[in-house]
């Protein structure tokens, strides 16, 4: 993913500028009249950590899915064709964006939803498309696109396997999955072509869509997976991040570290901006991270076992513990 870890004094000031739209935008979900609402007892399903892992592999066997590739093609149809099993409804949101050097960027975000009748939602996300450059291939940058196993395979993987677990023993509460397209296009520094299909996303929303909270899952499956609190999550979602770490740390997991990170821009920062309380599971202290080796074998079902079985618990047990605003719609 473009990945950009902002050094503190970068970070303080864009959240210094952007920081009263979003406040105000959280004081006046707070006026909001709060509503008791019981989440139902349902059946939870077990995570499938060699299945999850089976979809990160057939993601990379297409190739770089760069935008306007033939990997990036049959891997749109390939998700589809896989979220239509599972989902109640699946959308696929086309949209254009000029590109560099006058190229025209065929990009689609892929959206599935399950439980449509509950109107608390719960929102996950992750990019489906891989860097088209590998700017940190050891030696100099090389003008090719990466296989994206971690950057980009790795949190569809696990979004893919928490579909079939949907299907199998539906969610007491609605959820929204989305895998954006054309986060990872832009060059270094430009944050004008980073994360393209959220802020597309983002600008089209319909009104009346106020999910409960949005998980955003990037670069979560290298073997030796440390998972801190990044920073514009806990500055904007403060209590979501406490009820995703103390589940983990209930669990056991000890994947998700008890520290926090710097300031990353993804996708969740562009849901941050609407208004929509998100988390970044990331662990960006990846050493292949931007070059070719970024491969499959640096990953592992462990890591996306530890990542599943977290999000499982927090849709299916945890809910009631969350003090929460009902939203409308």
């Amino acid at each position: 993913m473009k990945k950009v870890l902002f050094v503190l004094v970068a970070a303080i000031v864009l959240t210094s500028c952007s920081k009263k739209t979003k406040n105000g935008q959280a004081n006046e979900a707070q006026s909001s009249q709060e509503q008791t609402t019981i989440i139902p007892n349902v059946p939870m399903p077990k995570f499938n950590s060699t299945r999850a892992f089976s979809y990160l592999v057939k993601q990379v066997d297409f190739g770089p899915r760069a935008p306007n590739s033939e990997a990036h093609a049959k891997c749109l149809q390939y998700l589809q064709h896989e979220l239509s099993l599972y989902a109640d409804s699946v959308e696929i949101q086309k949209f254009n964006v000029p590109g560099y050097d006058g190229v025209v960027l065929h990009l689609a975000n892929v959206i599935a939803h399950f439980n449509m009748k509950s109107k608390v939602r719960i929102l996950l996300s992750a990019h489906w498309d891989s860097r088209p450059r590998a700017d940190h291939q050891p030696g100099g940058p090389v003008d090719k696109p990466i296989p994206g196993a971690d950057d980009g395979a790795s949190g569809v993987a696990v979004l893919l396997e928490l579909a079939r677990d949907f299907k199998e023993s539906p969610p007491p509460v609605g959820i929204d999955i989305i895998l954006w397209d054309g986060e990872d296009y832009g060059k270094e520094g430009d944050m004008n072509y980073y994360c393209l299909g959220s802020k597309y996303w983002a600008a089209t929303k319909p009104s009346m869509y106020q999910p409960l909270f949005a998980i955003n899952l990037d670069m979560i499956g290298q073997k030796d997976l440390s998972i801190p609190k990044e920073g514009y999550s806990v500055e904007y979602a403060p209590d979501v991040v406490n009820l995703i770490w103390n589940t983990a740390a209930e669990m056991g997991i000890t994947q998700f570290a008890d520290s926090t990170s710097g300031y990353i821009y993804d996708d969740h920062l562009q849901l941050d901006n609407i208004g929509i309380k998100a988390v970044d599971l990331i662990d960006f202290n990846y050493k292949y991270w931007h070059t070719l080796e970024d491969t499959p074998d640096k990953c592992s079902p462990e890591s996306l076992d530890a990542v599943g079985r977290v999000l499982l618990e927090v849709i299916y047990r945890k809910l009631n513990s969350y003090p929460y605003t009902r939203y409308a719609g």
